[in-house]
C-alpha cells in the first residue's frame, strides 16, 4: 500500500476539504483527489462523503482514519529514530546512580564514554537517595534493586547478587553453620536499605529462613558499610558487584555460601520521552555491555 495515500486521506479528513489539504501538502488539490480515490478503489469502500460545501468521513472513514494517524505516527517515530541513531553524542549527558555501583561500576563506563565522544559532557551524580529525574534534569538514572513505580520508564541491564561477608580477619571467630547462628555474631547494618536487619536465606527449592539480624553498627551509605566491614568490625550483606574484587583478594570472606539471599535487578530508568537522544542510548549501550563482559567474566570465574 502506497503510504502517501494515507497522508493524503488524513490531511482531508484534518482539514474538512481538498483544497486546504493540498494547500497543507504544497500539492496540487487534482493529485490529492486522485491519490484519495485510488485509496478508496485500494480498500474496497467509500471512506469521503463528498458535498459542495464540505467533505466528512463515511464510519468506515472516520475508523480508517484513527488507523492513519497511528500508521503515520509510527512511520515518523522510525525514521525519528534513524536519525537520531546516526547522530553523535554532544551537549552534556545528566546521571544520577548509588553510591556502590556509581563508584564500582558507572565511573569506569562515564571514563570511557568521555573517550569516545569528546563533544559529549558528562554529569555523574551519586547518591542513595532516589532523585525526580525532571525536577533534577536528569537524562538517565541507575536504580539498583527492586523497582517499586510502575510509571518509571525503566529497563532492566543485569542482575547482582546479595552476599553475606565478613572480613578476613574476622574469619576465625564465625562459628555459624545455619543462618540463625549469624544472628549471634556483630553486624553493620546498611540504612540505606528498606530493610537492613532482615534477611530471607534460600538453599535449594525448599528450604527457606528468616534471620533477625542485631545491629552493633549502623552506617546510611553502603561503601562506608564495606569500609567497616573490611576492618573487621562484622559481618554485613553488599552487593557482589561491590565486593567481588574484594573477595578475589581474600580480604573478605563470604559467609554460608551455600545458602543464597534474594538478588536484585539493575535498571536504567528515564523521564518520559518519545525519543532517546543518541548521548543516552550510547552511554546505555556501553554500560550494558560493561554488565555483560562481567556476567561473562564470573561465569568463567566463580567468586571464592
Amino acid at each position: 500500500m502506497n503510504l502517501n495515500r494515507l497522508a493524503y486521506f488524513a490531511a482531508v479528513v484534518d482539514a474538512g476539504s481538498f483544497t486546504r489539504a493540498a494547500e497543507r501538502l504544497g500539492i496540487t488539490k487534482a493529485v490529492v483527489s486522485q491519490q484519495v480515490a485510488r485509496l478508496e478503489q485500494d480498500v474496497g469502500t467509500t471512506l469521503l462523503i463528498r458535498t459542495t460545501r464540505r467533505v466528512q468521513p463515511t464510519e468506515a472513514g472516520r475508523i480508517f482514519h484513527a488507523r492513519c494517524l497511528l500508521i503515520l505516527r509510527e512511520a515518523e517515530d522510525a525514521f525519528d529514530e534513524l536519525a537520531q541513531a546516526a547522530a553523535e553524542p554532544t551537549g552534556t549527558l545528566r546521571i544520577a546512580a548509588p553510591n556502590d555501583y556509581g563508584t564500582s561500576a558507572v565511573v569506569q563506563v562515564v571514563t570511557a564514554f568521555s573517550a569516545r565522544y569528546p563533544a559529549c559532557r558528562v554529569e555523574l551524580t551519586l547518591g542513595d537517595e532516589s532523585i525526580d529525574l525532571v525536577s533534577g534534569r536528569m537524562d538517565v538514572a541507575i536504580r539498583v534493586g527492586w523497582l517499586t513505580d510502575s510509571s518509571l520508564q525503566a529497563r532492566r541491564i543485569g542482575t547482582f547478587r546479595q552476599l553475606m561477608v565478613g572480613g578476613a580477619d574476622f574469619a576465625g571467630r564465625i562459628t555459624a553453620t545455619e543462618p540463625e547462628d549469624l544472628a549471634r555474631l556483630p553486624f553493620i547494618a546498611n540504612m540505606a536499605l528498606r530493610e537492613p536487619l532482615l534477611w530471607q536465606f534460600s538453599r535449594g527449592d525448599l528450604e527457606r529462613r528468616a534471620v533477625q539480624m542485631h545491629a552493633t553498627i549502623s552506617i546510611d551509605a553502603t561503601p562506608a558499610v564495606l569500609a567497616a566491614v573490611r576492618t573487621g568490625a562484622g559481618l554485613s550483606v553488599l552487593p557482589d558487584f561491590l565486593v567481588r574484587d574484594d573477595l578475589t583478594a581474600g580480604r573478605l570472606i563470604h559467609v554460608l555460601p551455600e545458602w543464597r539471599l534474594p538478588s536484585g535487578g539493575i535498571y536504567t530508568v528515564y523521564p518520559a520521552a518519545r525519543f532517546r537522544p543518541p548521548k543516552v542510548s550510547s552511554f546505555v549501550e556501553m554500560l550494558i555491555a560493561a554488565e555483560q563482559r562481567g556476567s561473562i567474566a564470573e561465569a568463567q570465574g566463580p567468586m571464592p
